[in-house]
């Protein structure tokens, strides 16, 4: 496990840091003293955690499009950074089937982009690439897709992103092999927490049926995916990016998911949330029609763990309780910055 001091007074660069998971990270961040620019479109969501948490209050925040290169490179020479963590996606399935063109241009071209920024930077010792499990070639097996499994998304989304760790690949080869600059995509799960305001997302879904006290209405309860809270996942990039950073020996590619019991069927993880959440709330299986989506996927996360003596902190009992806390925060007008930073605080241990 690396030493959290190395972030201190750290230059990092996050793209897609007004979306749910790069608002947690800048948090986190934040917490361990590092200088943050991020690189970003306006918040996805209204409401969004970007905005609830304040976070352009604490950080440099510059709103921009990761398809424009030149505005995407003036802004990454001015700050600097040792360390980039790409985030910035179209990240939405569904959203993939209605406008493929615009999936692919963010996804596989602002990637091109910001590792352009990379390669023409002298500051630059440690890359990431976040991706997502969804980029292998889904064959519907009970076991866990290793890093050495094919790459073929079935849907514009997937396909895209497959892409991305493809492109990623070329630059690492054609570029970077025999510079300073350490390079990795990390290949995660479905992450839940508090703040997620999506569309089309099981958790999000719940906490808009409960505050319409309504029912929870569940299209595919039995497709299986590997679930985290989010500060799971944002702990392994930030591993990741320091240990590469400090010896590229550690670069490459990385699958960051839970253990099997983080492995649920979607009916299993709504009726969790609904014992946690103790209202008298209940689920509706509503079977619907809609593009394809796999129904069963898992990822073999060994390569991490031997890696870098890395396991999954919180159990997805723990997660759910994590995501309900902070809601209650939210719906009840709380503080909701005292509200993550306590929940940081109880996942890093210190």
């Amino acid at each position: 496990m690396f030493d959290l001091n190395f972030y201190r007074g750290k230059k990092i660069f996050i793209t897609g840091h007004t979306g749910f998971k790069g608002s947690w990270l800048c948090r986190i961040l934040l917490y361990l003293g590092a200088d943050v620019t991020g690189y970003g479109l306006e918040p996805p969501t209204d409401p969004s955690l970007f905005r609830i948490a304040g976070i352009s209050n604490d950080i440099h925040s510059v709103i921009g499009d990761i398809r424009d290169r030149e505005k995407l490179l003036s802004v990454f020479h001015d700050a600097e950074p040792e360390l980039v963590i790409h985030l910035a996606a179209q990240p939405i399935v569904k959203d993939s089937y209605k406008n493929p063109a615009y999936t692919y241009e963010v996804n596989v071209l602002g990637t091109v982009n910001i590792l352009e920024c990379v390669r023409q930077s002298k500051k630059v010792k440690s890359f990431l690439n976040v991706t997502t499990d969804k980029v292998y070639k889904n064959n519907e097996w009970e076991w866990g897709y290793r890093e050495n499994d094919e790459l073929d998304g079935f849907d514009p989304y997937s396909n895209s992103k497959s892409c991305s760790e493809l492109v990623t690949h070329s630059y690492r080869r054609s570029f970077f092999r025999t510079s300073d600059v350490a390079v990795s995509t990390a290949r995660a799960g479905n992450v839940i927490g508090g703040g997620d305001f999506s569309k089309d997302r099981i958790i999000p879904d719940c906490i808009r049926a409960v505050q319409a006290k309504r029912d929870i209405l569940v299209r595919n309860p039995y497709s299986t995916r590997p679930y985290q809270h989010v500060l799971d996942p944002l702990y392994a990039y930030l591993m990741i990016a320091a240990m590469q950073y400090q010896d590229r020996k550690y670069a490459g590619y990385y699958n960051v998911g839970p253990d099997d019991e983080g492995c649920y069927r979607t009916g299993d993880l709504v009726d969790l949330f609904c014992r946690t959440w103790n209202d008298d709330i209940r689920r509706v299986d509503q079977y619907a029609r809609g593009p394809h989506e796999a129904n069963f996927l898992k990822l073999d996360c060994s390569k991490l763990k031997a890696t870098f003596n890395w396991k999954p902190h919180w159990d997805i009992k723990k997660a759910i309780e994590m995501t309900v806390e902070w809601n209650r925060c939210w719906i009840g007008g709380k503080d909701i910055k005292a509200c993550m930073d306590k929940q940081i605080v109880d996942f890093l241990g210190v």
